[in-house]
């Protein structure tokens, strides 16, 4: 970290003439980049001349300055190919970062070139299409319901809240990030991986070499630029790397986690994992080590998640904040009757929020049992009030601090790093919306709502489903076989299509957050298109592809006897049945491929399914094949 260069301009220390009179201090600023989200979350990245920026600087902020194709990013059925225009409005609201570039050094003061990186709200005919915007509007019509809500409503189990003193709401926001680190060359195999996953050789771990090098640096870059990291650390996944003759670390495979502070603003938090992604991808790479954000990078391996919390407070009048979802004793109640309306919210509509999620087939290879990331749709509040604590198997839980009532928040575990966190976070607070309004309406107490919550499958409820249970704290997948998870949590989808089919089928729940156009039909249409259309063709040009180069590695090796023989003979019939047409039949690859441009997608669902189940037993059935052969 050099402490010469500028690495954040915070929201709101600076007006007009302070900003230019910054960036004129710090000439190695080259560039200004106005990042926009899409709705898959990607970000737009353009190098404008600070010159530009700094001439037409009210331009920036109306919309006036900068346009871009909206055609080639995703707004599917929105900005299309022959109505592509989309402005950018830059945000004031949130801290601006430097992304510098080390390779380039200006030949003015021997810095690195820096670029500006200011978030925006993209515009298409008129309306904001972002996911920025989305999530900004979000927040701004929960604030405002909550607001006239509560001061109009006697709030059984809440006498003693000053509702009446209520300036505003506040929405703590947080996400933690998991990620996988490697060099280059490594090809580690899952046996190995697997294997010091179950003896737990990795996590908390001391870090060396570069690994702890690269996390250092990133976690002084993510302070620098006022992100206030609370804890660097080794996850479940990776093995111990080798040293060199010289004491030199090679063959890295490790997977890390790093955790900042949680924000009041959601759109910094969001804008803040962005940044974070950035920075750690390019600070292990100048450690040379190549870093993944992918959901399931390895199959069979522990995945990465990107568990996202979210909490609501209330604003006094005179400047104190109290938590909302903490109850009046913490030692006697796990929630207010405003938090148990929030949990209650989430789950009860969770199909809605699911795409949003989970929205791609790589999100789906994480959600396996057995991995600690969550498969029903289901919260833990923990064993009793008066001793938090924690449940690692379920979708949402508690977390919470007896000491601490403003510490009182939910983790979603479903998330991971490529989740569009600003589109889930808009979907957790308008569902969350829901049940408050149900729990407040209802006149119910803070005992009513748990018993509620805790319902058994198949008992009467007001507001959740009577078929199904809400609260567990057992092991969700050591004490309940799949048919009975199925049973009483509602079975969970296992592909994008599925998840899609699923939000289709609850119109209800999908009224829940796009009630009074907050986030639009179009948007949400717009963004289960390009889930499917991302869906189809990574099926299709990429997994299929995969799969049949897998099936065509498998060869038959020599020296075998009458046991080798059997094996091979079972191993080539599998290898037919996934990727070989014959006369009789066609393979499920064909089969696959045929059903999506077909546009069955109820078929190629149920395709995909098994042939990543035969995939991964045949790599199983040829591993042992191939031990047991000794030349």
């Amino acid at each position: 970290m050099n402490k010469e260069l500028l690495y954040c301009i915070p929201a709101g220390q600076y007006g007009k003439e302070g900003v230019l009179s910054l960036l004129t201090q710090h000439p190695e600023i080259r560039f200004v980049s106005l990042v926009g989200i899409d709705l898959a979350g990607n970000d737009t990245d353009e190098k404008i001349p600070i010159e530009i920026f700094m001439k037409d600087y009210e331009d920036f902020f109306a919309g006036k300055a900068v346009q871009t194709d909206g055609s080639s990013v995703v707004f599917m059925n929105i900005a299309t190919l022959n109505d592509a225009r989309v402005d950018m409005v830059a945000d004031s609201t949130v801290n601006w970062y430097v992304d510098y570039n080390d390779e380039n050094i200006s030949d003015e003061n021997g810095r690195p070139v820096g670029t500006l990186r200011i978030p925006c709200f993209l515009i298409h005919n008129g309306k904001f299409i972002d996911s920025r915007s989305v999530l900004k509007k979000s927040c701004e019509y929960v604030s405002e319901k909550l607001k006239k809500l509560l001061s109009d409503a006697q709030v059984k189990g809440m006498e003693n809240f000053p509702f009446s003193e209520i300036q505003d709401i506040v929405f703590t926001t947080g996400t933690e990030l998991e990620f996988w680190v490697k060099t280059p060359s490594e090809k580690e195999t899952v046996q190995h991986l697997s294997i010091s996953q179950r003896l737990q050789e990795q996590y908390w771990q001391r870090m060396r070499g570069n690994v702890r090098t690269a996390m250092e640096q990133a976690i002084e870059e993510l302070d620098a630029r006022g992100m206030r990291v609370e804890m660097g650390h080794k996850e479940v996944g990776g093995i111990k790397p080798k040293i060199d003759d010289d004491g030199h670390i090679f063959d890295v495979c490790e997977q890390l986690e790093l955790d900042w502070l949680f924000s009041t603003n959601p759109l910094q938090a969001a804008d803040n994992e962005l940044e974070a992604r950035i920075l750690i991808r390019e600070v292990f790479r100048r450690n040379g080590l190549d870093v993944s954000f992918r959901a399931k990078p390895i199959i069979g391996v522990a995945g990465s998640g990107e568990h996202t919390h979210v909490g609501i407070a209330a604003l006094l009048k005179n400047g104190k904040t109290i938590n909302l979802l903490a109850p009046e004793d913490m030692s006697a109640d796990f929630l207010s009757t405003v938090g148990y309306g929030f949990i209650m919210g989430i789950l009860n509509n969770y199909e809605a929020t699911n795409p949003f999620v989970s929205s791609t087939t790589d999100a789906f290879n994480r959600l396996k049992p057995g991995f600690e990331a969550p498969v029903c749709i289901v919260t833990s509040l923990g064993h009793s009030p008066e001793v938090p604590s924690r449940n690692r198997s379920i979708l949402m839980g508690l977390i919470r601090d007896t000491e601490n009532p403003k510490a009182t928040r939910f983790e979603l575990r479903a998330p991971n790093p490529f989740t569009n966190t600003y589109m889930a976070v808009s979907c957790l607070y308008m569902t969350a919306l829901d049940g408050i309004e149900y729990a407040v309406n209802s006149g119910k107490g803070p005992d009513e709502l748990l018993a509620e919550l805790s319902k058994t499958a198949g008992e009467d409820a007001d507001y959740l489903s009577k078929d199904r249970e809400y609260r567990c704290e057992k092991n969700v997948f050591e004490d309940y076989d799949q048919e009975q998870r199925d049973a009483v949590f509602g079975k969970p989808p296992a592909t994008v299509w599925e998840n899609v089919r699923i939000m289709r089928a609850n119109p209800d729940k999908v009224a829940s957050i796009t009630r009074d156009d907050v986030i639009s039909k179009d948007i949400v249409e717009s963004f289960i298109a390009s889930i499917l259309y991302r869906w189809k063709n990574e099926l299709i040009d990429r997994i299929i592809p995969g799969t049949e180069a897998a099936v065509k590695g498998y060869k038959k090796l020599d020296n075998d006897d009458k046991l080798d023989e059997k094996r091979w003979k079972a191993i080539k019939a599998a290898r037919i049945e996934l990727a070989k047409d014959t006369e009789e039949e066609k393979c499920i690859c064909t089969r696959l491929n045929e059903a999506l441009e077909d546009g069955d997608y109820d078929t190629a669902s149920d395709l995909q399914i098994e042939m990543a189940k035969k995939s991964q037993a045949l790599e199983k059935e040829y591993r042992i094949y191939a031990l047991n052969i000794l030349d």
